[in-house]
């Protein structure tokens, strides 16, 4: 007896997915792997430099538009006698004669003398109490959490809005100040901001309160990079707390105080908002520091030629220090 057989007839649906993917197969061979946009930009002829020029040229362009030609356009105006509200006016080429007036005011040596004041101050309270704060939250606690998130609120708020509610705070008439003095058994009303004596304290109060948190946080993250065998050696030696502060704890912090002392120095230099705030330079020019008398001469008494004399000096004395500090951090860490 005979086996059957059977014919297989293709069907007609796999036979056309067959003769489709065939094409389609050739032509992914045809057109090779999928290509990044960079390898798609050197295939068009453009060299590795060319790329990178094209990625970095708009930060490039960005930096000179904002950074770079407005202190050119400065220090170009420091040499005229060019006033911002006659902008029609003729020009002229006054050569280093603006810098003779600016370091020959005596008001200009009073307004830095006391911006020395507040930015020493300031930085050495800032310090101080910033470097105890990160000490005490080094340590775990309960409630850690939240004293670290309370402490670092005044950071966060824009400085005119602190000026404006210290301004209150200090008001004499129904300040909470005057209030909390009178408990502790003081007598009269605390004028803070219209003594002469008590304003420039006032303001190292305020700049104290607001950016302790910031160089706490500094302090706190060089505690935290310790490594902590320093500490078993010194306890095997029997090492007393003070000598593992003095000979541990502080070499190992000092690069964290430095950048804490630069920035701060920075920003402390170049203080306007919140001085301007509260007193407004004022009670007649104790609080007057070099950037608000720098504000008056530009935007008060137009004199735009002799602020930008002004502000040049301002950025090579910051510049200068920040120089200082940075040799200083660099002979630090080479210890």
């Amino acid at each position: 007896m005979k086996p059957r057989v059977f014919m297989q007839w293709p069907q007609p649906q796999a036979a056309a997915t067959a003769n489709s993917s065939e094409p389609a197969a050739s032509a992914r061979q045809a057109a090779g792997p999928a290509l990044a946009p960079s390898m798609l930009l050197a295939r068009q002829g453009l060299s590795d430099r060319a790329l990178a020029w094209l990625f970095v040229g708009p930060t490039i362009a960005l930096l000179l538009a904002f950074n770079i030609f407005p202190l050119l356009w400065t220090i170009w105006l420091s040499f005229t006698n060019f006033r911002a509200n006659r902008p029609n006016a003729e020009v002229v080429w006054l050569g280093i004669d603006n810098y003779r007036r600016v370091l020959g005011n005596e008001a200009i040596w009073e307004n830095m003398r006391a911006t020395a004041h507040f930015l020493v101050s300031s930085i050495a309270l800032q310090l101080v109490l910033g470097f105890v704060l990160a000490l005490l939250l080094n340590r775990r606690f309960r409630s850690h959490s939240f004293w670290s998130t309370a402490i670092l609120l005044p950071m966060m708020l824009a400085p005119a809005v602190v000026g404006t509610f210290w301004k209150y705070f200090f008001e004499p008439q129904y300040g909470i100040f005057n209030a909390i003095a009178r408990f502790l058994g003081a007598s009269g009303d605390f004028t803070m901001l219209g003594s002469t004596q008590l304003s420039p304290w006032a303001i190292v109060l305020v700049d104290t309160w607001m950016w302790t948190p910031y160089v706490m946080l500094l302090l706190l993250a060089g505690l935290k990079s310790i490594p902590p065998y320093l500490y078993e050696a010194a306890e095997i030696d029997r090492a007393s707390e003070w000598t593992k502060f003095w000979r541990i704890t502080l070499p190992m912090v000092m690069p964290f105080i430095l950048l804490a002392l630069l920035f701060r120095t920075i920003e402390n230099f170049k203080m306007f908002d919140l001085v301007d705030q509260l007193t407004n330079g004022g009670p007649g020019s104790v609080t007057e520091l070099a950037s608000i008398h720098l504000k008056r001469e530009a935007f008060e008494k137009w004199r735009t030629g002799y602020a930008s004399a002004f502000a040049i000096i301002l950025f090579v004395s910051i510049y200068g220090l920040s120089l200082v500090t940075v040799r200083f951090l660099d002979k630090v860490k080479q210890r």
